[in-house]
């Protein structure tokens, strides 16, 4: 049985999907983690939502591919500097993209690969 959100629900929940990332904070590879559990309990009940679940999904799993490449690169110095321009990147598209979510527009993180479609 699929349960349908209402807009403003459903704009609500992106909001949260996009802004999940930041357990990242507090659990290692949070900022995947959330997005993928809320995603998946949610994703059936509205293609806005479902749109944006993968838009953040998709944005954090590159972030953290990204993140891994510029460890790599602490080696030199240009990995810190790399580290430093993510991780601003990152907290201000998600900020970005909760408020654009919750406005009700479409929004399209840059930069990302897509892995799920």
């Amino acid at each position: 049985m699929m349960n349908t959100l209402s807009g403003k629900e459903e704009r609500m929940w992106a909001m949260i999907v996009h802004l999940s990332a930041l357990i990242g904070f507090f659990i290692p590879l949070g900022n995947v983690l959330g997005p993928l559990i809320i995603w998946l309990w949610k994703r059936e009940e509205g293609a806005y939502f479902d749109a944006h679940g993968r838009e953040a999904l998709n944005f954090n799993i590159s972030i953290t591919i990204y993140a891994a490449i510029s460890s790599i690169l602490l080696i030199v110095f240009i990995g810190a500097l790399l580290l430093v321009a993510l991780f601003l990147f990152w907290i201000i598209f998600i900020i970005l993209a909760a408020v654009r979510t919750n406005e009700g527009k479409a929004f399209q993180y840059p930069l990302i690969f897509r892995f799920i479609k």
